[in-house]
């Protein structure tokens, strides 16, 4: 797939992400989490934490040049089952391969937990910034994970 190919797709599955029908559970697979894949339900944008409850974010990666034919779900810092799990919480982080990633790889692999974004960080496979990219998700949201069916 061509870079504007994953960007268009990333953009389309991020955009579902912050404009779902808060009613309506997804099931189909809408981020990695913890190695598994998650679905979601519904979402708001939430304001910017305070002091007091910055802690109650989880990070969501969302990369935007994979070049993987098997594509780039959004990568979360936690998910159900696991202790540091916020509920659904959101603070969105844009993450980008850079070239010695390309340059090491070749094909890029799947990012599917947080370990894997802070091993290939360590390496300098890639830069995380604070912050969602134009069209992308908000950067604070709400979006509980449920079970892929």
């Amino acid at each position: 797939m061509s870079r504007i190919a994953l960007l268009l797709l990333g953009s389309f599955l991020l955009t579902s992400l912050a404009h779902a029908d808060p009613g309506k559970p997804n099931f189909m697979p809408a981020l990695w989490g913890d190695g598994e894949l998650w679905g979601t339900k519904g979402t708001t944008t939430l304001p910017a934490p305070t002091d007091n409850n910055v802690q109650s974010f989880d990070a969501l990666y969302v990369v935007t040049n994979s070049n993987n034919p098997e594509g780039q779900l959004p990568v979360s810092e936690a998910a159900p089952g696991n202790p540091a799990y916020n509920g659904g919480r959101w603070f969105t982080h844009t993450v980008e391969w850079t070239r010695f990633a390309f340059m090491d790889h070749g094909i890029v692999p799947v990012l599917t937990s947080y370990e894997d974004i802070q091993e290939h960080k360590n390496l300098g496979h890639l830069v995380i910034t604070p912050g969602s990219f134009p069209d992308g998700p908000p950067v604070y949201f709400q979006c509980p994970l449920l079970p892929v069916k």
